[in-house]
């Protein structure tokens, strides 16, 4: 069999041509890449797959999946850039020149693209560290919302008015995430200066303590309210301040339903709440009598 090869010319290879060589290497070269890139995102697939399997955090199973595509891209870019590289000195293309040029040609590729390589760069940042997550309430960049999707160029959100604010991860400097872990319903209460704080503080205990025994709102308070005492003497009230200790996101349902009630308990004890009063001030002539000020009522006036 093997003499019969021999005779055929396929395993001698002294007798193929030049040009025969240098197709089978580079099909060689070209087969290697395909498969080195096959195995490897498929190790980091298996990868992903299993961490999120022992996490169980539906959330950083999404931030494993996009990390997940990053790796896949960088290791198709660079095999298949190590494998041309290979095929063009192959071919006797002489690779140093070609790098030069490249390195000008990025160079200033580089310059006139600095916000979108800072917007990967720091979307990049932001998913290894988990500081964003789809679903999440966040403020960055002056813009708030609900977080539809995070990528490596930008982040998506959603305002309570429904508009929908694309921020690029380059001017993102910092991130305040309002639903992570537990969040704080902070409540402002103004009474009027006449009115007794301490009782006004018991009607607000005896309120806060309805809400929790309440199955739709108990759930969501993890703690018993906290008073923090008087917060300021406004221009017209006395203003309290409590807060509660609720589960992510349900921090503006707590205050929204509690305000409610807490009026019905002031109303019920008659209990002001008071509204931004005006004194006027007619002026005093010079020899320190007032003029007359009259106040005119509808019936009279017409």
């Amino acid at each position: 069999m093997n003499e019969l090869a021999r005779q055929l010319g396929v395993l001698d290879f002294t007798q193929w041509s030049g040009a025969a060589i240098t197709s089978l290497r580079i099909a060689l070269i070209a087969a290697a890449a395909w498969i080195a890139i096959a195995a490897l995102q498929r190790l980091i697939r298996l990868l992903r797959e299993r961490i999120a399997t022992r996490i169980g955090d539906p959330e950083a199973a999404k931030r494993a999946a996009t990390l997940g595509r990053v790796f896949n891209y960088l290791i198709a870019v660079v095999v298949s850039l190590v494998a041309g590289m290979l095929i063009l000195a192959e071919l006797g293309v002489s690779v140093a020149p070609i790098l030069g040029a490249a390195g000008v040609v990025g160079i200033a590729v580089g310059f006139g693209a600095q916000s979108l390589v800072k917007d990967y760069f720091t979307g990049f940042v932001l998913l290894v560290e988990d500081q964003i997550r789809q679903g999440d309430v966040v403020q960055v960049a002056d813009k708030s919302g609900f977080v539809e999707e995070v990528t490596l160029r930008y982040v998506r959100l959603r305002d309570y008015d429904g508009n929908v604010h694309f921020v690029p991860n380059g001017l993102i400097t910092a991130v305040t995430n309002m639903s992570r872990g537990y969040a704080h319903s902070v409540i402002d209460v103004g009474i009027a200066y006449h009115e007794d704080v301490d009782a006004a503080f018991g009607v607000m205990r005896a309120v806060a303590g309805e809400l929790r025994a309440d199955p739709a709102f108990g759930a969501k308070i993890l703690d018993e309210m906290e008073v923090a005492g008087v917060e300021r003497w406004g221009d017209s009230a006395v203003v309290l301040r409590c807060r509660f200790k609720v589960a992510a996101l349900e921090q503006w349902n707590v205050r929204r339903e509690y305000l409610r009630r807490l009026k019905k308990a002031f109303d019920l004890r008659g209990i002001e709440i008071p509204f931004p009063h005006v004194t006027v001030y007619a002026g005093v002539g010079k020899d320190g009598t007032a003029p007359e000020f009259r106040v005119r009522t509808g019936a009279a006036a017409s």
